[in-house]
């Protein structure tokens, strides 16, 4: 069978690689817009500190879980256990987040251990953070490298047999797909565009509500820091971050720009967003190096959540994952591949079906 997957984020890149691994035919397009959401992504994958309750947690979690086994099995070392700290200065906060996680932890094992620190404690682990925030520590977060997990995964899926086409692919009105050198044949076509997935389907009479959410991440150098060991940190109340890499690397973000449409720009009001709520929780940071600040287009939906189902008979889609991408969408590649070869996923994507819209 012979399966054209449009687009080679994480998500395509995934749908790639579950494919190839099943023995399909797979032929890979994507045209490399600038702003591309895995490239920009900070790799958090800590679903379970999230405060999602509807659909999203159950498939968020799943995604977790999965982030070991396929890693395992890609022979990618770019996925790290750092562990990661909930903070707030508000002990009622922290209470309710320690409850939720110790909920959470009886049905999702991959949560680890899941404990109270003081502020001493805190900043022992992330020396950076701001005297007085106390933390609900869980050992399971993780940190992933999206660049590299992408290319990992594209070089798996090659070494399987998929071949690749670049340049800018279209649909025409009768469903033929169009590359730079001609029609590109296919029994099955995935689309996993994200941001631009609306204007893709539109020749097809499809209007898919997917918009691209601008989203500024910075990267902060330390010079002459470990910062391998830091974990991931997720102050209450707000959808900003921080998380570590090797080498003295801290990054921070993010934006969260639902009108700004395909504008490729650091913008002067989001990198101080960025750096004021970065600084609040790490003022430990400010003598710090900004060595980047990288713009990514998330695709975003009107309900939050991913679209992932078949559009028609031979024509799947998985896209919509916000700022979660990196955490998901490489568990809907699996699910997905599995409709695009008109087999049961295993999963109940009801929530998530396009005709929802």
């Amino acid at each position: 069978m012979r399966v054209l997957v449009i687009g080679s984020g994480i998500g395509g890149a995934a749908t790639a690689w579950h494919l190839a691994g099943r023995g399909a035919e797979v032929v890979v397009a994507d045209a490399a817009h600038p702003g591309t959401a895995t490239e920009a992504g900070a790799g958090i994958v800590s679903p379970w500190t999230s405060r999602w309750e509807d659909a999203l947690y159950p498939l968020a979690a799943a995604a977790g879980r999965h982030y070991r086994e396929f890693t395992a099995e890609l022979g990618d070392s770019s996925f790290e256990v750092v562990g990661g700290m909930i903070v707030s200065a508000d002990d009622a906060e922290l209470a309710e987040a320690h409850e939720r996680l110790t909920a959470r932890a009886a049905e999702a094992p991959e949560i680890g251990e899941v404990r109270r620190l003081d502020p001493a404690q805190a900043r022992e682990l992330f020396p950076a953070l701001a005297p007085g925030l106390g933390a609900v520590h869980l050992a399971g977060a993780g940190r992933v490298d999206g660049h590299r997990v992408r290319r990992a995964l594209l070089a798996g899926a090659e070494r399987r047999g998929a071949k690749f086409v670049e340049g800018e692919v279209a649909f025409r009105a009768d469903g033929t797909v169009v590359g730079p050198d001609g029609p590109l044949a296919a029994d099955s076509v995935v689309v996993a565009a994200g941001a631009w997935t609306r204007e893709l389907l539109a020749p097809l009479g499809i209007d898919l509500p997917v918009t691209p959410h601008r989203g500024q991440i910075s990267h902060f150098d330390l010079p002459g820091t470990d910062t391998s060991a830091w974990p991931v940190v997720l102050p209450r109340g707000s959808s900003h971050y921080l998380l570590a890499f090797g080498g003295g690397r801290v990054v921070a973000g993010a934006t969260r720009e639902a009108d700004a449409g395909f504008d490729y720009r650091v913008t002067a009001a989001g990198q101080r967003e960025v750096l004021d709520n970065a600084l609040a929780v790490a003022p430990g940071l400010a003598d710090a190096t900004l060595a980047e600040t990288r713009v990514g287009f998330r695709p975003g939906t009107p309900d939050g959540l991913p679209v992932l189902g078949l559009l028609r008979p031979g024509l799947a889609v998985s896209t919509g994952f916000g700022a979660g991408g990196l955490t998901n969408a490489p568990f809907a590649g699996k699910l997905v591949a599995a409709l695009a070869l008109g087999e049961d996923p295993g999963f109940d994507l009801t929530p998530f079906a396009p005709d929802r819209f």
